[in-house]
């Protein structure tokens, strides 16, 4: 009878593990390895304009040392830039915000720039760019959380 008891306990054990192995968010692996690997997400372009821009501004900040993983978005009116700084670079995370807004503005001085380092901005925008090549939402909703990414990006700070 014992027996009996000990293989239900078990069967019961999978049965509920199993279940909760598929839970979870519904993103791609871009997204779920971001935080933990280098993802070097492809520029996204939510205006109508025709340049070359943003992928210029990528390779921008892609040449600083400190930084090894960017994420840009061109919005209508704002560029965001979100980055992830190496570990031993983190103490000097104001520093190297505020060298590559300037460089980033001396550069592009007509374009308004939303500078970030903040993890959760770069998942976001990494998101934004899988939602979009995968069509689960128009170029109106990209704009849309585009401009909730950028609302939280200024919250943050």
């Amino acid at each position: 009878m014992n027996i009996v008891k000990g293989i239900m306990a078990i069967f019961v054990l999978f049965l509920c593990l199993s279940g909760c192995g598929g839970m979870g968010s519904n993103h791609t692996k871009d997204s779920q390895l971001t935080l933990m690997k280098t993802t070097d997400p492809e520029p996204i372009k939510l205006s109508d304009s025709s340049s070359k821009k943003v992928a210029a501004i990528k390779k921008e900040v892609s040449r600083m040392n400190e930084i090894y993983d960017v994420s840009v978005v061109e919005g209508k009116k704002d560029i965001l830039v979100a980055y992830k700084v190496r570990h031993l670079s983190r103490f000097k995370m104001k520093t190297i915000e505020k060298n590559l807004k300037e460089r980033l503005e001396k550069q592009y001085p007509h374009d308004h720039f939303v500078v970030s380092s903040d993890y959760k901005i770069f998942l976001e925008s990494v998101r934004l760019k899988e939602d979009l090549d995968a069509g689960k939402i128009s170029k109106k909703e990209a704009n849309k959380r585009f401009r909730k990414i950028i609302k939280l990006s200024k919250e943050l700070t």
